[in-house]
């Protein structure tokens, strides 16, 4: 049994390093893709794979190759058991404008359908195939550290709250932005947004007034956890973090994350049930064996050579 999950291991991180040699995602540190036409993947540190909206000179609007590139991107890093964190951040000058009107208009008027149930039916699947854009970041068992410089509007909003971590500079801004423009938010802002700031009364001013949260609030309200002076020091920052998670137990990371996330959605008792059953199993592993002899030595957890998953 062993020997296959270690061949399976293997193969995951063969077929990856496959498709980063054609410029999806770096198999290596450094450099970057030519794959994706909307983002730009790297690999900074060892254990951390750095994901970048990559349309600097659009304002890193979201087209429909952003969508499929995402689920792409995500599912690849799922399984890549050389990735243990994503820092996520916007090229240029904002993290972004949200979704890219002139594109969302062309796709919605080529729905096709001999009735409006049938062309309800195509837009229904449309909707969906931009929520699975953004809730891809949630399945994906390595955390994600969403570092926000400028201006954060609209599906970028849907992006950040399905990150686990959120960062941002003084310069940075968010806003719900669709009911300015006619539709209410369908891809994640309004399901996730009230579970991350706690507050449904703020959520709902926000929502409804589309008015800027600047970076004082996000950080009193909880949006963000860590607000920093410019860009620069934020990715610092933010690669100082995922430096200290990538260095942790890769089962203790990925088991915590999963957790929380299920914790969020369902009962008290449900959710130590499923932690009981979780950890029935992943308790057994050597990692914390070598964490408690690492204590016991007063190592620090990034001095321990855990084994990639």
């Amino acid at each position: 049994v062993r020997l296959t999950v270690a061949r399976n291991q293997d193969l995951s991180a063969d077929l990856f390093t496959g498709v980063c040699q054609t410029g999806s995602v770096m198999s290596s540190a450094g450099g970057s893709t030519t794959r994706f036409t909307t983002l730009s993947v790297t690999r900074p540190a060892d254990g951390i794979t750095h994901v970048e909206l990559n349309r600097p000179d659009k304002s890193n609007a979201m087209i429909r190759a952003f969508w499929s590139e995402m689920v792409d991107c995500f599912n690849q890093i799922a399984v890549d058991p050389r990735c243990r964190v994503v820092i996520f951040s916007g090229a240029g000058k904002l993290f972004s404008t949200g979704i890219d009107l002139m594109d969302l208009t062309s796709d919605i008027r080529q729905l096709a359908g001999d009735d409006v149930a049938r062309v309800s039916w195509n837009l229904r699947r449309f909707i969906t195939m931009g929520q699975e854009t953004f809730s891809v970041i949630e399945k994906c068992p390595k955390p994600v550290i969403a570092a926000v410089h400028g201006a954060c509007i609209g599906e970028g909003v849907d992006l950040i709250t399905a990150c686990d971590i959120r960062l941002c500079t003084q310069d940075a801004w968010f806003q719900v932005k669709e009911v300015d423009i006619g539709l209410a938010a369908d891809v994640g802002t309004l399901q996730r947004l009230p579970r991350v700031i706690g507050s449904r009364s703020l959520v709902s001013e926000l929502a409804l007034t589309a008015r800027k949260m600047f970076s004082d609030e996000a950080k009193s309200c909880g949006l963000v956890s860590k607000v920093f002076a410019d860009k620069e020091a934020m990715m610092a920052g933010a690669l100082e973090m995922a430096s200290e998670i990538a260095g942790r137990s890769p089962v203790a990371v990925q088991g915590t994350k999963i957790n929380l996330i299920y914790s969020r959605d369902h009962s008290v008792p449900d959710s130590l049930d499923y932690m009981a059953t979780w950890n029935m199993s992943m308790l057994q592993t050597h990692d914390v064996l070598k964490s408690a002899q690492a204590a016991m030595e007063k190592k620090s957890p990034a001095d321990v050579p855990f084994s990639n998953m």
